[in-house]
């Protein structure tokens, strides 16, 4: 946690009202969202239950398992769940924009240019918290590997046509919201808790009531009071005025209201199966169909005020403006987003059960690079966030007191001019440390030379620094490529591109000692069958 962090904090727990963190939007934010608000059955990992989900905050699409141990129940929820998510992903996926992209000759070696299709935009997935995200990617791994009729017609549990099709597109998503930085699936909560800092601990930032109820709380109430009503308080019947925001219920919803409905339900069922003539079968079917939408009226009154949360949530956040290099990061969403578009249409399998050790790598690597450039883009577009780098020693701000020019000694002299800057501020600075401003978007390097002879009085310093870079291939510098006297620049000590780390192997080149290379280890000597000698 930062030091700004803590201050915020700290003046939020003193003003009973969150705090800002930024003061533009770190995350792109597309007109049209599809809400996911998840519910699980407890006691069983990854058993659906229910879940609202849309595009239009007034009309939600409710979707229930009336008993979740009925594996054909669980199937119909995948399949409904597929009809309502996949036409949205789609959508997104025909509208198409002429790119470039870089590639490499296979026969030369030679980067070159071609020209490709890039989907115009993609489609954004939202979630209420942390364990949404967590929830679509296990979605995910037990969808995509489904065996349907087509495939298979042996198969035993044949799976609806496009529930393995949806599963490898909420792999994609759950892979793809592990990038720092990505906006393909975001979690309400994690969104918020970018963006302001409340009273509470981390962990209790993850409700998504409780966070609201800090950023925006009731008039004359604190925000600790209002979170802590959001988090406890109940009704006459003892349940929870704010539910959790899924996918996990309360004890007390389960154990009064859930489970005598999924009971009554069973026995409907049951009673349906023993009828013997047609007007039993009748209204014992009516039974059942009451039974059934008791449970869906249930789960539509738990899950609601998550679905509302989370809307007003992306109202909050979309009173932001923009940060200017948001729409950078959501074009390597969309790049992504194209890439597995082509996979899926060009028939490839679906995405492995594990990564083989180059894979991995490359993607550790990706995931590193994205956490720098994130990082370095959110102070640049945020003087907010900026102040802290500054407060941590790795940026600061200064004003330009002179410029001396001066030239390489060289054949052909390239321009180095000295640029004093006046600061108060205390940057960890070393011999020939490498400082960067931004420059028509770019970076510029400037090296630290030195403090000036002759300081001014007070608690400012002068610091000498070179401009290396980004001043034109004539003797003369660009205009506007060296600063002016008088000109107020933020510097930093941390690069804003970050450059790639050496290249990988192929996977088919992976060494032993990472588990050679793919299918090494299904053809590795297997062990000595076990014999009566071995066991006692």
């Amino acid at each position: 946690m930062s030091l700004i962090t803590t201050l915020a904090r700290l003046e939020a727990v003193d003003s009973g009202r969150a705090q800002p963190l930024a003061t533009v939007c770190h995350r792109h934010l597309t007109g049209r969202p599809l809400v996911l608000v998840p519910l699980t059955t407890a006691g069983e990992a990854g058993a659906p239950l229910g879940a609202l989900v849309g595009t239009d905050r007034d009309a939600p699409r409710l979707l229930a398992v009336a008993q979740p141990r009925d594996r054909d129940l669980r199937f119909a929820f995948l399949a409904e769940l597929a009809e309502a998510v996949l036409p949205h992903i789609e959508s997104a996926a025909d509208a198409v924009e002429p790119a470039e992209r870089s590639e490499v000759d296979p026969e030369t070696g030679r980067r070159t240019k071609v020209e490709v299709e890039l989907c115009a935009d993609a489609a954004q997935l939202v979630v209420p918290s942390r364990a949404g995200i967590d929830f679509v990617r296990l979605l995910g791994r037990s969808m995509r590997f489904r065996r349907t009729a087509e495939d298979d017609p042996d198969t035993p549990y044949p799976a609806p046509a496009r529930v393995p099709l949806l599963g490898r597109w909420l792999t994609h998503y759950g892979e793809r919201a592990r990038v720092p930085g990505s906006s393909l699936l975001l979690a309400t909560t994690d969104l918020l808790n970018r963006h302001w800092a409340t009273g509470q601990s981390s962990l209790e930032d993850q409700h998504l009531g409780a966070l609201l109820a800090w950023i925006d709380p009731p008039p004359g109430e604190s925000g600790a009071e209002a979170a802590f009503r959001a988090e406890l308080a109940r009704d006459g019947a003892g349940q929870l005025l704010c539910p959790p925001a899924g996918p996990a219920t309360d004890p007390a919803f389960d154990n009064r209201l859930l489970a005598p409905a999924i009971e009554a339900y069973d026995r409907a069922r049951v009673a349906l199966a023993a009828a013997e003539d047609g007007l039993t079968a009748d209204a014992r079917l009516g039974e059942l169909s009451r039974a059934e939408r008791e449970i869906r009226s249930l789960l539509a009154a738990v899950m609601r005020p998550t679905w509302d949360a989370v809307w007003r949530g992306l109202d909050l956040t979309r009173g932001l403006p923009e940060g200017a290099r948001s729409q950078d990061r959501w074009t390597r969403d969309r790049w992504s987003f194209t890439a597995h578009r082509d996979r899926v249409r060009a028939g490839e399998p679906p995405q492995p059960r594990r990564d083989d050790a180059v894979t991995a790598a490359r993607k550790l690597a990706a995931r590193e690079t994205a956490q720098a450039q994130l990082e370095a883009q959110e102070a640049l577009d945020d003087p907010l966030v900026l102040a802290g780098r500054r407060l941590a020693g790795e940026a600061f701000l200064g004003e330009v007191a002179e410029v001396e020019m001066t030239y390489t000694e060289s054949k052909r002299p390239s321009p180095r001019p000295l640029v004093t800057v006046r600061t108060d501020e205390r940057p960890h600075l070393g011999e020939r440390t490498k400082v960067y401003r931004s420059l028509d978007g770019k970076p510029q390097t400037a090296e630290f030379v030195g403090y000036a002879a002759e300081g001014p009085a007070g608690a400012e310093s002068a610091l000498v620094l070179r401009i290396t870079d980004r001043m034109g291939r004539n003797r003369k510098p660009a205009p506007g490529s060296v600063p002016e006297p008088g000109e107020r620049i933020a510097w930093t000590l941390f690069e804003h591109d970050q450059r790639g780390g050496p290249a990988l192997p192929d996977a088919e080149n992976t060494p032993w000692t990472h588990g050679g290379p793919p299918g090494a280890a299904e053809d590795a000597e297997k062990p000595d069958p076990v014999t009566a000698e071995d066991l006692l």
